[in-house]
């Protein structure tokens, strides 16, 4: 089994419900990493080309970047936290992942060390 991961960093503002309290709008330098899983290589003996996962990476996140993520679709119907831009990089990922890979995972850093980390299923 191959495993490859791609990351990248954006800058943007939320603001989200917490214990029933909405918190004050703030912002966050945010980490995304993509983690493909796939048992081959292809004829040039990769798994994905990093540069088609760093394009789609890129696409999911452009929206939010140096931006309030609250009212930016999709959170204009959820609250934009850690767990849901996970969830919805990887819906907007999947489309992207070759035949033969999965998209393991993706993980979003919040905040050093506060990670929430989103495993598509079957």
């Amino acid at each position: 089994m191959f495993e490859l991961e791609v990351g990248t960093r954006f800058s943007a503002a939320h603001a989200v419900s917490v214990g029933g309290v909405m918190e004050e709008l703030h912002g966050h330098d945010w980490g995304v990493r993509v983690l493909i899983r796939g048992p081959r290589l292809d004829h040039e003996d990769l798994l994905v080309d990093f540069h088609l996962v760093e394009k789609a990476l890129e696409a999911a996140v452009a929206p939010y970047r140096g931006r309030t993520m609250n009212g930016t679709p999709p959170f204009d119907r959820c609250h934009p936290t850690a767990e849901r831009l996970a969830e919805h990089v990887a819906r907007t990922l999947a489309p992207a992942i070759p035949e033969g890979c999965t998209l393991a995972a993706v993980s979003v850093e919040e905040a050093p060390g506060c990670i929430a980390r989103y495993l598509p299923g079957p």
